[in-house]
């Protein structure tokens, strides 16, 4: 059954029905993040068409070729888009996406963490990977971005290692001509959160040649966990210098967070086990006798301690040059530098099967965490592209080559299971419990991370009439080390496919590709040097774009396996560590559409995974929805109305483990925790008069309660609750 929650009181309907419901929608919509549709005729009786979205050479597939003609899935978010539904955070910006799991672990304020086709992806910034480990940068902010766009499975020939999930690549603000004006916004929301930002487009030199951008914003804000605040001094300027074949452009982005962890790993003693949302399969994790559950607002943490600090700087140099019709050149160029300080205290949890708070409430212990960070980046990818025919195939070529070097450092203490009287009923927030100084430095451990690749591939697509063929290949080397030794590893990529175009506007296509990601160390069985996980996935698929009409409709069944992974327990004498295999389908669908001031988008997805161990993926939710209807009349009298509706479905999702439990003498008993999945609804309403707009967002409008997951391991992950943002701004 699935449960829709208002407050406590619970509206049970038939999850079956839901799912109908939400196909059919998705069958005459599409994404709420606009596959784009170029070129294809008169969309309608005044023969516009409609985009929502498209992709670019710096974009996430490395061309201009619309999406309607690429053999692959890819969603594509607008600023205007997340704007529209509130998004305030990068996990928001996917949550009308298909097949992508956006606030995997809940409401977050550390970082974001979306799942991809039931996989972790690596997150890339204008074609330049962004991210690297955890907890060592500062996170980016959806205002500097113009689009979110997501490459759904393996892309190591566009980008070398990386996850068979995809990627998710964010492309920012930055100067050109067609970027002259500037906005100016003021907005106030729940948990007092309140931002001022502005976007200033000028031309330098009158004549469009050189122009200028400064992208910032303020923010000071709380939020739904006490404590915690999200505040934020972001400044991005740019210049950029175009004169018809040549076009470089220089960005700087400077960015300062102040904050503290939203994730405060809530014990299953107060969440699942005194929750009916959530059930375990090993009743005696919840032998101590608890029944209360608490606020997703509890803070288990100390305030005189607790804090996640971060600081960033980039510089990103883009090059366009544009030798012939036929044969250009691009490259992006970045150094990146960041910082973060945490640190952190939660209720300790080590998967042992026995309570950690006691029946009073009281912890059995708090765990206290110091973990100074930083990583630093250089990297360049530039690339060669040229046009040209043999006989009746055209050709689009692109040859590469992807160069970085990446360091990160990680000053780490883990104090675990302190002796503690903290109370998750009556919390006390002294800072008395905090461990002295020499306890860290006692238990401090440097750790050391230094990643070199090089990477070199090549495209080429082809048309002969009707039939799009694709098909790439890429030789990548790295070299990783830890301070004190290195490892060499290399790795071949493929990919292919075929898109038929026809007349009536749809293209069916098919794809395969693959996927690698290094593994640092030494088989202790063959005494030799852990093989790349590898990545290989088959995707089926269709493209619609009726003829005369405003509608686009995409839909996919994809097959992805990943080896290499570490032995399922079933294999405890196999020949190496690495004889684990994952295998992941699942079909998604997305449309959008309009019928007169009326825009439709929707997303629909089913998705099966098995790890080595043949268990369901932690966390990710079998069956996914989401539909969003925005009216924008255009009568005179209700001229810059905007009224929004949305609504968000997410299946339940598992975790599974083992716990030694103490009470059956210490014997490995397999524990299985289910958390129920949710519905939330999303609303706007705005009014555009002039240069000025007014617009008031909510999201989780009924402030249905919630939790993202729990984990076999002890802890509980609560979902966003109700947000309510009002914008104004003006525009000049």
């Amino acid at each position: 059954m699935f449960e829709c929650r208002r407050g406590h009181h619970l509206l049970k309907s038939n999850t079956t029905a839901l799912r109908l419901a939400l196909l059919a929608s998705t069958c005459v919509a599409t994404s709420a993040h606009a596959q784009e549709a170029q070129d294809v005729g008169p969309s309608d009786e005044e023969g516009t068409i409609i985009v929502t979205g498209e992709v670019s050479t710096f974009g996430a597939t490395k061309s201009e070729t619309p999406i309607l003609e690429t053999s692959r899935s890819v969603s594509v978010i607008t600023n205007d888009a997340w704007r529209e539904r509130g998004a305030l955070t990068l996990d928001d910006t996917l949550n009308y996406t298909a097949g992508v799991v956006g606030d995997t672990f809940g409401f977050s304020t550390r970082g974001d963490f979306p799942r991809v086709r039931g996989l972790d992806v690596p997150e890339y910034l204008d074609n330049i990977q962004v991210l690297f480990g955890f907890y060592n940068n500062a996170r980016s902010d959806i205002y500097t971005l113009e689009q979110v766009e997501v490459l759904k499975g393996p892309a190591s020939v566009l980008y070398g290692q990386g996850s068979p999930g995809g990627i998710l690549n964010t492309v920012s603000k930055r100067a050109g001509p067609d970027n002259i004006g500037s906005e100016v916004f003021v907005e106030y929301g729940t948990f007092d959160r309140a931002q001022v930002s502005a976007d200033i487009g000028v031309d330098l030199s009158g004549d469009g040649t050189l122009t200028g951008r400064l992208v910032t914003l303020y923010r000071d804000a709380d939020t739904q966990v006490d404590f915690v605040n999200d505040d934020a001094f972001i400044i991005a300027p740019s210049i950029t210098f175009y004169n018809g074949q040549t076009a470089l452009t220089v960005l700087a982005n400077y960015t300062d967070r102040e904050s503290d962890t939203a994730h405060q790993f809530l014990p299953l003693a107060v969440t699942a086990c005194a929750s009916s949302d959530v059930a375990i399969s090993e009743p005696n994790i919840c032998s101590g006798g608890i029944t209360e559950e608490v606020d997703a607002s509890l803070y288990v943490g100390e305030p005189a301690f607790n804090r996640y600090d971060s600081e960033s700087f980039s510089l990103t140099g883009f090059l366009q040059h544009q030798f012939s019709e036929a044969i250009g050149f691009e490259a992006t160029a970045r150094y990146r530098d960041n910082r973060a300080d945490y640190s952190q205290t939660w209720v300790s949890f080590l998967g042992d099967g026995t309570p950690r708070v006691l029946a009073d409430g009281t912890a059995v212990g708090r765990s206290w965490y110091d973990a100074p960070a930083s990583s630093d980046q250089l990297a360049i990818d530039g690339r060669f592209r040229a046009q040209f025919s043999t006989g009746a195939i055209e050709h689009e070529v692109l040859a590469g080559i992807n160069y970085q070097t990446i360091d990160t450092l990680l000053d780490a203490a883990f104090l675990y299971a302190q002796p503690t009287t903290f109370n998750v009923f009556n919390p006390v927030y002294d800072g008395s419990e905090i461990p002295a100084d020499a306890l860290f430095e006692a238990a401090r451990a440097r750790s050391v991370n230094e990643i070199d690749t090089v990477g070199y591939y090549i495209n080429n697509q082809m048309t002969v009439g009707n039939l799009v063929l694709n098909a790439g290949v890429r030789f990548d080397e790295l070299e990783t080390g830890n301070g004190t030794t290195t490892q060499d590893d290399d790795a071949t990529s493929l990919s292919f496919g075929a898109l038929y175009k026809t007349a009536i506007g749809l293209n069916p296509y098919v794809s395969y590709a693959e996927s690698f990601q290094a593994v640092v160390g030494n088989d202790t069985v063959t005494n030799e040097p852990l093989l790349p996980q590898e990545g290989k996935q088959i995707e089926v698929g269709v493209k619609f774009q009726p003829r005369g009409t405003r509608t686009y409709i995409t839909a996919a069944y994809f097959d992805i396996e990943q080896s290499n992974l570490p032995n399922p327990a079933a294999l405890p004498n196999a020949a190496s560590q690495q004889e684990g295999v994952a295998k992941i389908s699942g079909f998604e669908i997305e449309a959008t559409t309009a019928i007169g001031d009326v825009s439709i988008d929707a997303a629909f997805s089913i998705i099966d995974t098995e790890d080595p161990d043949g268990v369901r993926f932690p966390s990710v939710p079998e069956v996914q929805g989401s539909a969003w209807i925005a009216w924008k009349p255009s009568s005179e009298q209700l001229d810059g109305l905007v009224v929004g509706a949305g609504i968000r479905y997410a299946e339940g999702n598992e975790s599974s483990g083992t716990a030694f439990l103490a009470a059956n003498g210490f014997a490995p008993t397999p524990v299985l925790i289910e958390t129920d999945g949710y519905t939330v609804f999303d609303g706007l309403i705005g009014y555009n008069f002039d240069r000025y707009s007014i617009t008031l967002n909510a999201r989780n409008i009924f402030d249905s309660e919630f939790y993202g997951t729990c984990l076999s391991r002890g802890d509980c992950f609560p979902g966003e609750g109700r947000t309510i943002q009002v914008r104004a701004g003006v525009r000049f």
